[in-house]
């Protein structure tokens, strides 16, 4: 009888340490900040699409959805898609400060307008949205160090505004120091590796590229270049759709076999990390001149790190495409 007791005391402790375990080793969601010039292009509606999927998932506490571009159809559509994705209440903001960039889609169709017009939506132009640099303080003070990934697809303008900026009624510390208290590494979508140029607002990402005080993963043109998707979505038999209509709507001026996803890589790294997707070369990264020129010098000890391809295109193509296609989750 007393073996008895002392096996099931036994089994009753494995059962709670296997539990107590599995409680600690679960993945934490990743707390994420996404910096956007959603318009010029179409591949932010498929990035953004990927990040709320993943968000349904428990992967990714979406922390805020932030405009790079003045261009005024940018943080209604931004809305529409937090919206349609039934997170209405993300937090969003425009950059302020001048001269920065504001570009619209270079697209015939004005897909831009289309969305606003036809998906429900609170703000009517970006320029009404807050400042895009407070919305980045009062966040980042909020959060616990080290714990924010910030993903940007868009220009640096409001890295730049946030790295110059000093104290203020929402921490004492400059932006700068607040980065480096409260960010764990930034990933972004920019630039031609080994070399190539990065284009809008050069100026912010010459500073954003010398100071940042974190790490960096640079997701370059060349990686979404050769991963295609989209043509999956477009056939779904699904309707009133942004993320559809978008892609649909600018299928129709080519894109046979899909849109590069130059956008959607960077979002899927900042969430999911680059394994087992991408290898990657650590290194530093360079803008060397006005014209937005830039370079990368491979260095073991160097800040940032450069995705390379691993993964065959196709089968990150189809990944990415998955969560493209997700539809809202009931809440």
């Amino acid at each position: 009888m007393k073996k008895s007791l002392f096996l099931m005391g036994l089994f009753a402790l494995f059962i709670s340490c296997k539990g107590n375990v599995s409680q600690t080793d679960k993945p934490q969601p990743v707390n994420l900040i996404l910096d956007t010039d959603l318009g010029p292009d179409y591949d932010d509606v498929g990035a953004m699409a990927l990040m709320h999927a993943l968000a349904d998932s428990g992967q990714v506490n979406i922390l805020a959805t932030l405009s790079s571009n003045h261009d005024e159809r940018v943080v209604p559509c931004i809305e529409v898609l937090n919206t349609y994705f039934n997170r209405p209440d993300i937090p969003v903001g425009a950059p302020k400060s001048e001269p920065g960039a504001s570009l619209t889609t270079w697209h015939k169709t004005k897909w831009t307008d289309e969305l606003p017009a036809n998906y429900p939506h609170h703000t009517a132009k970006t320029s009404d949205a807050p400042d895009a640099l407070k919305v980045y303080r009062k966040i980042l003070s909020e959060q616990p160090d080290t714990s924010v990934v910030i993903c940007t697809i868009g220009f640096f303008s409001n890295l730049r505004d946030l790295l110059q900026s000093g104290a203020d009624e929402y921490s004492d510390l400059s932006g700068k120091e607040l980065v480096a208290k409260k960010v764990k590494r930034l990933v972004s979508m920019a630039g031609l590796f080994p070399e190539g140029k990065v284009y809008c607002d050069v100026p912010a990402s010459k500073v954003v590229a010398d100071e940042w005080p974190t790490e960096i993963v640079f997701s370059g043109f060349e990686i979404g270049n050769v991963i295609l998707t989209g043509k999956k979505l477009v056939q779904m038999n699904v309707e009133n759709s942004p993320v559809k209509d978008a892609y649909a709507l600018c299928f129709t001026e080519g894109d046979p076999e899909g849109r590069m996803s130059w956008d959607h890589t960077a979002v899927l790294v900042a969430i999911k990390g680059y394994e087992p997707y991408f290898d990657v070369e650590r290194g530093t990264f360079h803008v060397v001149d006005d014209e937005g020129t830039n370079n990368w010098v491979a260095n073991p000890n160097g800040r940032d790190l450069r995705l390379i391809e691993k993964m065959p295109p196709t089968e990150v193509a189809s990944l990415i495409e998955n969560y493209m296609m997700h539809q809202p989750s009931i809440k």
